[in-house]
């Protein structure tokens, strides 16, 4: 039986020339204008719509609007189309077991695809597929703001992002393999590999580079202190996922290691990253085309209005399109023009599914984070417990910080008082004693509310 194997269901050079990294991809979208970029698009949404009308999953979603193929002639009619979210993936999965009816497999003469799963913060992990294609883009865009960011084959990446099932690890290692030539190490969650190995595989191959979400980052900078380590480490870059905190004290962790933010989900790879200027996040308009809609209505937000990220890939065009796909992540568009012509956002700032309204009051538990850091007596670990009085239905919120000691709980709620703009419990407790409820330790994004609303 005859099939195309992995690396021959794609042209590469065609790809590196039609998503360009390096100095090319400078050089390719410095001076780009809106029009142009948008022309650009157009055109590979029309492909990705043809891909997409193959697919059961959409012929449903669109179908069930009474949307025909006519109906969109280009990117300009996208919000006539449905958005879709991951309850409705899961749907899919649950109805069409195990896969869904959102890739377009096929049958025995299927392209290659690669399987994976998302990590499962929101609940059940969700199943992930991508075909030769779609993984090499993806894996090419974080490549693409590595390289930007100064990334030099001289560099060795430690990497702890998870494995498994889970995509991020595998992808963030194809794409520094793929498209860097730095050295990498896979090292993974501290469950995979233990945090004092951890940090002695960084002082034995001249770590230069870190990678991942810097919750654990910052855990591994306390472990190598510990371990008398720090002096033979030699971080100076971490690129990783800041949301709401403040960079500052995952930079002094390291000595001062330049950290830098990056945004994207399994569903969409990279959506967005900082380039070398760190002012916002460039979203990469050649890849994907992002709306900001408003979490209750679903109307595109006013200028500089904040609302949930809503994605489409413009270069899924093989295995599992991914067309207005609600991430329900919140952000807002930044004014101007920086390095180069894509537009930036703000980053991410929270989940519009694990927002809690106290008071009236539009809550966050990322907010915390940024509130609490840079102070000695804390170290920064937290976690939020939400609670139910059955008699008034009132909710309430309680915030369990990590103190070294020396903390006055009345003055650091009032702290969070008026940074969240409501008043919450604070409970102080030792350092460690969070890492079984945010699962530190075990999980690629810790947990940080604990959601206890109907369950007694």
């Amino acid at each position: 039986m005859s099939y195309p194997t992995y690396f021959e269901a794609f042209d590469i050079k065609q790809l590196l020339a039609d998503y360009p990294v390096g100095d090319a991809f400078v050089a390719r979208y410095a001076k780009i204008s809106r029009d142009e970029l948008f022309a650009l698009q157009d055109a590979r949404f029309r492909q990705l719509m043809r891909r997409g009308w193959e697919i059961p999953f959409y012929q449903r979603l669109w179908g069930a609007m009474g949307i025909e193929a006519g109906d969109i002639n280009g990117l300009a009619d996208i919000a006539k189309l449905p958005t879709y979210d991951k309850s409705d993936l899961m749907a899919s999965i649950a109805a069409h077991p195990p896969y869904g009816d959102f890739a377009g497999l096929g049958g025995a003469n299927r392209p290659p695809a690669i399987l994976h799963t998302t990590s499962g913060t929101t609940g059940r992990p969700q199943t992930l597929l991508f075909g030769p294609k779609g993984r090499e883009v993806g894996n090419l865009l974080v490549g693409r703001l590595y390289r930007w960011l100064g990334l030099q084959p001289s560099d060795v990446v430690h990497s702890v992002y998870g494995h498994g099932m889970i995509n991020g690890g595998h992808y963030i290692r194809e794409a520094v393999t793929h498209y860097t030539n730095s050295l990498f190490l896979s090292a993974g969650t501290g469950i995979e590999t233990r945090s004092a190995q951890q940090v002695q595989l960084m002082a034995d191959f001249g770590v230069t580079v870190a990678v991942g979400f810097v919750d654990y980052l910052r855990k591994l900078a306390d472990t190598a202190r510990a371990e008398g380590l720090m002096d033979r480490i030699n971080l100076r870059m971490i690129i990783g996922h800041l949301g709401t905190e403040d960079r500052a004290a995952t930079e002094a962790a390291w000595g001062g290691a330049k950290a830098y933010d990056w945004y994207g989900v399994g569903d969409t790879g990279s959506i967005a990253g900082e380039g070398p200027d760190r002012d916002g996040l460039y979203v990469w308009e050649d890849a994907h085309y992002l709306e900001l809609l408003d979490v209750d209505s679903g109307a595109p937000v006013a200028p500089g209005g904040t609302g949930d990220m809503v994605v489409t890939c413009l270069y899924k065009d093989d295995i599992a399109p991914c067309i207005r796909f609600n991430t329900h992540d919140i952000t807002h568009v930044l004014d101007g023009q920086g390095e180069i012509a894509f537009q930036r956002i703000a980053g991410f700032k929270g989940r519009s599914d694990n927002m809690v309204k106290l008071r009236g009051i539009n809550l966050f538990p990322h907010a915390v984070g940024a509130l609490i850091e840079n102070r000695a007596d804390l170290t920064g670990e937290y976690v939020c417990k939400v609670v139910r009085d059955p008699a008034s239905q009132r909710d309430d919120m309680t915030v369990l910080i990590e103190s070294r000691g020396g903390t006055d709980a009345a003055e650091l709620g009032e702290v969070l008082r008026r940074g969240l703009g409501v008043e919450v419990r604070v409970e102080l407790c030792a350092p460690g004693s969070t890492a079984p409820l945010t699962q530190l330790e075990v999980r690629q994004k810790p947990l940080r509310l604990i959601d206890e609303r109907g369950l007694k």
